[in-house]
C-alpha cells in the first residue's frame, strides 16, 4: 500500500480528498511539517484557501519542499495547491514556491467569478495524471485564477471558459490539477490512481 501526505494549510476540509485516495488505496495522513515527510512516498497540496496565507502556512517548510522536489518525490498540487508551485500570484503578495516559472492571474472579469462548475478537457501532450482519460472528459472547477507558466510545455491539458484555461500541469514529479479531481467523479479517480501508481515507482 503506497502511503502519501496531505498538507494542510489549516484552511478548509480536506476529508473529500483523504477519501478519495484511501477509496483508491492509499494510506492517508495529514501533516502541518514537511520535515515530517520521512516513509511517505508522496505528497498533496489541497486545492483550498487563499494564496498568501497558505504559503505563509509552508514558509517554515520551504527548503523541505524544495528537498522533496530535488529528491523527485511525486507531489499534486490541486487548484491552490498547484497555483503556489509558479513564482507569484495576483491573489497574494508573497512569492511563490518558485518551483515552477510563471505567475498565477485573475480570470478575465467579463467572465462569472468563480468559475465553479463542470468543464470538459482538451487533452493536449501525453502524461503520466491523464492514462486513461479521455479527450472531452469533464471535471470539476472552483477558481478565480489560472496559470501563465513560462514554459508552455508543462501543460498537458486545457480547458476552454471563453478563454483557454491551464487545467493539468506535469513537470518530472511535480503534478497540477486547477480542478479538483477528488470532485470529479470516476475520471478524478482515474487522476488520483494515476498519481499514487507514480508514488509507488
Amino acid at each position: 500500500m503506497v502511503k502519501v501526505a496531505i498538507f494542510d494549510y489549516g484552511a478548509g476540509n480536506i476529508f473529500s480528498l483523504k477519501s478519495s485516495l484511501e477509496k483508491n488505496g492509499a494510506e492517508v495522513n495529514v501533516i502541518t511539517d514537511l520535515d515530517k515527510m520521512n516513509g511517505y512516498s508522496g505528497l498533496l497540496l489541497p486545492g483550498v484557501g487563499n494564496f498568501d496565507p497558505a504559503i505563509k502556512s509552508l514558509s517554515t517548510s520551504k527548503v523541505a519542499f524544495e528537498d522533496l522536489a530535488k529528491k523527485q518525490v511525486p507531489v499534486l498540487g490541486i487548484c491552490l495547491g498547484m497555483e503556489m508551485f509558479f513564482e507569484k500570484s495576483e491573489e497574494g503578495k508573497m512569492p511563490g514556491l518558485g518551483v515552477l516559472e510563471g505567475e498565477v492571474i485573475i480570470l478575465p472579469n467579463k467572465f462569472k467569478i468563480p468559475h465553479m462548475g463542470w468543464n470538459d478537457l482538451q487533452v493536449k501532450k501525453p502524461s503520466v495524471l491523464l492514462d486513461g482519460v479521455k479527450e472531452g472528459s469533464w471535471v470539476y472547477f472552483v477558481h478565480s485564477y489560472r496559470i501563465k507558466p513560462k514554459n508552455e510545455d508543462i501543460v498537458k491539458a486545457d480547458s476552454d471558459y471563453g478563454i483557454s484555461v491551464p487545467a493539468v500541469i506535469e513537470s518530472g514529479t511535480l503534478f497540477g490539477t486547477q480542478f479538483h479531481p477528488e470532485k470529479s467523479g470516476k475520471v478524478g479517480a482515474q487522476m488520483i490512481k494515476n498519481f499514487l501508481r507514480a508514488c509507488k515507482k
